[in-house]
């Protein structure tokens, strides 16, 4: 089979396409007949060699790619939610084999029916920013409807998935982004929308019950800012788990009696689910930016790395009758 590869770590030129076996499934593992993978920022920042956060967990060389949507293949022996033919979307092992491939493994608890309101590039937009998103909102942020939650990057990947999953929750969203896309946020569903350059926090929000930090801005400074607009006993969480916070903004914190969380993506088959049910019922909407061929995978990665796409970049690998492209 065809896969995306990597035997060195450094700029787009070290992707490789290349044949390589077809993987085999553990006991708990399905084997995915992949249609399409999404290209997401952490691809090309294992792509450089990782960050602090990842850097002891990547071995070479390593196919990338946690992102996908697919048919099921093969099941292990331990499997019983699934069996062949069942078109799926979530989460390859990380940092196992990844989705830049023609087929992948991954832990059956990591994947769930499709949505079947969407394509399978659509699906494969997903999984990964949706799920980041939604472990930062429910599981660390615990986020009730009526309460207020600010967005910060709430155009981005993550972000985007995240007012709406709030909105279909029933929480008051305020988003904020550049000003060129506020007018998107409110297409979204956002209730409030701020431009982080030209409107100071602290003169339009306040009184929050949750700030979600998922801007790929890292700075503890404008973390000081957000932190400020909370309620008395609110939740500052970030998805930027390579940037812990300093000193500053864990005294700013404990002034406000408020929790700081780093949240990691939880890749729940039960999450999956309820977010396929979101996007059938019409509460969010799964916006792709482009969509590449396995062979354009480094233009792909050129176009992530600029950090102005709006919507997801998805690899198709094979048509929707399952022929390869």
């Amino acid at each position: 089979m065809k896969a995306v590869r990597i035997h060195a770590f450094g700029g787009p030129e070290v992707l490789q396409l290349e044949e390589v076996a077809r993987p085999t499934p553990a006991p708990d593992e399905i084997l995915l007949k992949v249609y399409a993978s999404g290209v997401n920022p952490v691809d090309w920042v294992v792509r450089e060699g990782g960050n602090d956060a990842l850097r002891a967990y990547l071995t070479l060389p390593m196919t990338l790619g946690w992102d996908a949507a697919g048919v099921v293949e093969a099941v292990g022996s331990e499997v019983t939610g699934f069996q062949q033919g069942d078109a799926v979307y979530g989460e390859p092992s990380f940092p196992g084999n990844g989705s830049y491939a023609e087929y992948c493994v991954a832990k059956a608890s990591q994947f769930a029916r499709k949505p079947e309101s969407l394509n399978f590039n659509e699906a494969a937009g997903v999984p990964l920013a949706g799920l980041t998103a939604w472990t930062a909102l429910f599981e660390h942020g615990k986020l009730q409807p009526g309460q207020r939650v600010l967005i910060q990057g709430a155009s981005g990947g993550v972000g985007s998935f995240a007012v709406q999953f709030a909105k279909a929750k029933g929480a008051y969203v305020i988003g904020a982004a550049s000003a060129s896309n506020l007018d998107y946020l409110r297409q979204l569903g956002a209730d409030e929308v701020l431009d982080y350059r030209g409107q100071p926090l602290g003169e339009s929000v306040r009184d929050v019950d949750l700030v979600l930090e998922a801007s790929p801005l890292r700075n503890n400074a404008e973390r000081l800012k957000a932190v400020a607009v909370l309620k008395k006993g609110g939740i500052f969480v970030s998805v930027n788990v390579d940037f812990p916070f300093d000193e500053a903004v864990q005294t700013a914190l404990d002034r406000q009696q408020a929790t700081g969380e780093l949240s990691n993506n939880q890749p729940r088959q039960e999450w999956l689910e309820e977010m396929a049910g979101l996007i059938d019922a019409g509460k969010v909407k799964v916006l792709i930016n482009k969509v590449f061929s396995l062979a354009e995978v480094a233009d792909a990665h050129r176009e992530s790395q600029t950090w102005h796409v709006r919507g997801k970049l998805v690899l198709a690998i094979r048509q929707e009758n399952g022929e390869l492209l």
